[in-house]
């Protein structure tokens, strides 16, 4: 799923784009995107783009007349942009926003159609549709510690609570985790001042480095965020599970929940202690591994 950096970098790329330029229409491919019928998606018809927002991990395009489309990528979704008079094409477009200046387009991989588009009205129905979460660029050290310890959760499980924490999600919160030297299954309220200083650098300074580094990209590929991906090589940990953790060379582990999967060293987060994977620890039971060393 996009997160922070990403959609941070989609929305300065698209604002250089729709500055003055004026929506023409929206072309639904998939009508289970549009989540709200009211006001009617055709109200946008010939109506100015005014700016673009980030509201967590969405994209929000403001319009005249105080309306706003709020574009939610989920796991698969991603956004291009293809000059005027292009004709954008294939199974994974789900809308086509045209404009004067050119059409954005909206994909989903996959065959589970997640993304989703609202229409509202007002900023008071845009700001109800924030989850919540701090920017912890607008945070300071004070507030971050206390949407932190706020519930007693894991701390992977704190970090990607979008009513905690906005824009963060699997893949960075694996490389904030591996940034601060802390279990992903830590609990919150177990934290000392010490440790919460270091997270709350360590969030800071891997999402600032991240975007910073997605926008590079985007510069060299024309100015447009073409691959978004939840997996990069430059990655301390996340996607690299059995591959040498960047700074001491063990082997990066995982714990697999459902659809997610969390990646980090154990020698430079955990003491050295594996954490238990819900599937492979009660098959293996007494023969699984304690700790790294026990690898072979």
């Amino acid at each position: 799923m996009p997160e922070l950096p990403d959609i941070t970098v989609y929305v300065e790329s698209l604002a250089a784009r729709l500055h003055g330029a004026t929506l023409q229409r929206v072309r639904l491919l998939n009508p289970f995107l549009l989540r709200t019928a009211l006001p009617p998606i055709g109200e946008v018809d010939g109506l100015r783009a005014l700016g673009v927002e980030r509201l967590g991990k969405r994209v929000v395009i403001a319009l005249e007349g105080e309306l706003f489309l709020v574009i939610h990528l989920m796991i698969a979704g991603r956004l291009q942009w293809r000059p005027p008079g292009a004709r954008p094409g294939g199974r994974t477009v789900l809308a086509v926003f045209e404009f004067d200046a050119g059409s954005l387009v909206l994909t989903e991989a996959g065959t589970q159609r997640r993304a989703a588009l609202h229409l509202l009205r007002g900023r008071v129905a845009l700001d109800a549709a924030d989850p919540g979460g701090i920017d912890v660029f607008a945070a300071d050290r004070a507030a971050f510690a206390a949407r932190l310890v706020a519930e007693n959760h894991t701390l992977k499980r704190a970090l990607t609570n979008p009513k905690l924490f906005s824009g963060i999600g699997n893949a960075y919160s694996d490389e904030i985790l591996h940034r601060a030297r802390l279990s992903p299954v830590t609990l919150t309220r177990s934290l000392d001042e010490e440790a919460i200083a270091r997270l709350f650098d360590a969030t800071r300074g891997v999402l600032a480095e991240w975007t910073q580094r997605l926008r590079e990209e985007a510069r060299a590929h024309g100015g447009w965020p073409d691959k978004v991906t939840a997996f990069h090589p430059r990655m301390a940990v996340h996607g690299r599970y059995g591959e040498p953790c960047p700074d001491c060379g063990s082997p990066v582990q995982r714990i697999v929940h459902a659809d997610n999967e969390t990646n980090y060293c154990a020698r430079c987060q955990t003491g050295g202690r594996l954490l238990a994977d819900r599937v492979l620890s009660r098959l293996l039971k007494d023969s699984w591994p304690r700790r790294i060393d026990d690898l072979d």
